[in-house]
């Protein structure tokens, strides 16, 4: 068992012989230093500009979105004795309700993965101010639950967000097509014929054009009955804690339910790809600067071995084990990392100032607390396991050979 008092020693060694080589320790500090501030500010970097990519998407949209199962074309026996040709179209799709959707809500309600739930009836119709005419999206809505699922309220550039009593809010997009502003009058024409003519209580701007060209916000019930579905729903929006298992979790709710589920990552199939490249990117930076880190730290080590070669004898002579030679070394690997990775943090911190100070300021760099210590740990390891080398040879000096040289 090591005693405090031989581990003194050791770590007195080690030190030591850090002292007396101290332009050789100086620079693999700072490559060290070097190492792990490229790791940190990259690894934030990527993390930053993912996490600002995904909030400008999943920002304006729902995680998973439930829809009813298409309807399918109902194939007509064929007579006995005759031979029956079909070439089959797929149905085309109407404008309906989802079954029983109150108790499918309920249900969804009760589920701890979801955090979510917001009824929804959407539906195509036109909007039209004079001689002004638009194709728009209705979209209704129960303010409360929605506002869950898109905040519709940070998105509000003029008025307010009020739809209900013939209410509605436009995108920023189409009151510019149209002409319109906050407390303007706007005709609402569905393809069934309905038609009802509603207040702009606010606008809107969502930062995607097809919203905000498009979009128009109502209550659940003016929509209905615009729609021609009344107390029926045509969409339910779905909000998750771990957005990444979103196709995981919609292919659960899509076996409970008997819906259509569509998750945030089917519909943005490329983004995910993108996102993926980035991480690998990230994961094959961070690989190379540790084993450059490592090899940076194994040859300062070897050589000093080399330089030291008389002094390990002495030692070796005067009673030190072979243990104990080892850990002199290993500690030396362990200090050089420690003191390099502390450095880098810093100075990772002074770089991640400097970008959201005087970057672009097209997102923010956060600097995650679990993200510098992981980098310490693997760091300082890395340090200790590239002096395993150089350590085991400088234990395996025979003390006689090496007063000699």
């Amino acid at each position: 068992m090591l005693s405090p008092r031989r581990l003194w020693i050791e770590w007195t060694l080690a030190i030591g012989f850090l002292r007396e080589g101290r332009a050789q320790s100086l620079m693999i500090i700072v490559g060290v230093a070097v190492g792990v501030a490229v790791i940190v500010f990259v690894t934030a970097l990527i993390q930053g500009l993912q996490a600002n990519i995904i909030q400008r998407t999943l920002g304006t949209q729902a995680h998973i979105r439930l829809l009813s199962p298409d309807e399918m074309n109902v194939l007509l026996p064929a007579t006995p004795g005759t031979l029956q040709l079909l070439q089959e179209d797929k149905r085309a799709q109407r404008l309906r309700s989802i079954n029983n959707w109150q108790q499918v809500r309920a249900t969804l309600d009760q589920l701890p993965l979801l955090t979510a739930v917001s009824p929804v009836v959407s539906g195509p119709a036109f909007a039209r101010r004079g001689e002004a005419f638009e194709s728009v999206a209705l979209v209704g809505i129960d303010e409360e639950r929605y506002q869950r699922i898109i905040p519709l309220e940070q998105y509000m550039v003029s008025g307010q967000l009020r739809v209900g009593a013939g209410d509605a809010i436009v995108g920023k997009l189409l009151a510019d097509d149209l002409g319109v502003r906050v407390g303007s009058k706007l005709r609402l024409e569905s393809g069934q014929q309905n038609s009802a003519v509603v207040n702009i209580a606010g606008i809107f701007e969502l930062g995607v054009r097809e919203l905000d060209s498009r979009y128009v916000y109502l209550d659940l019930k003016q929509a209905q009955s615009l729609l021609d579905l009344p107390g029926g729903i045509t969409v339910i929006d779905l909000t998750v804690a771990d957005i990444f298992a979103a196709d995981t979790i919609a292919a659960q709710v899509e076996r409970l339910t008997s819906l259509n589920a569509e998750s945030w990552i089917e519909s943005n199939a490329q983004l995910m790809n993108a996102l993926s490249a980035q991480s690998l990117s990230t994961n094959m930076i961070i690989v190379f600067v540790a084993i450059s880190v490592a090899f940076g730290i194994a040859s300062v080590l070897s050589v000093s071995v080399v330089q030291r070669t008389r002094e390990i004898g002495i030692l070796r002579a005067t009673g030190a084990t072979r243990q104990q030679i080892l850990r002199v070394f290993l500690i030396q690997g362990g200090v050089f990392s420690l003191l390099g990775s502390v450095a880098g943090i810093a100075a990772s911190y002074g770089l991640v100032w400097v970008f959201n100070t005087f970057g672009p300021g097209l997102f923010y760099i956060p600097v995650p607390g679990g993200l510098v210590l992981v980098t310490m740990l693997l760091a300082t390891l890395t340090g200790v396991l590239a002096a395993a080398l150089p350590s085991r040879r400088a234990a395996a000096l025979d003390p006689v050979v090496a007063i000699r040289v």
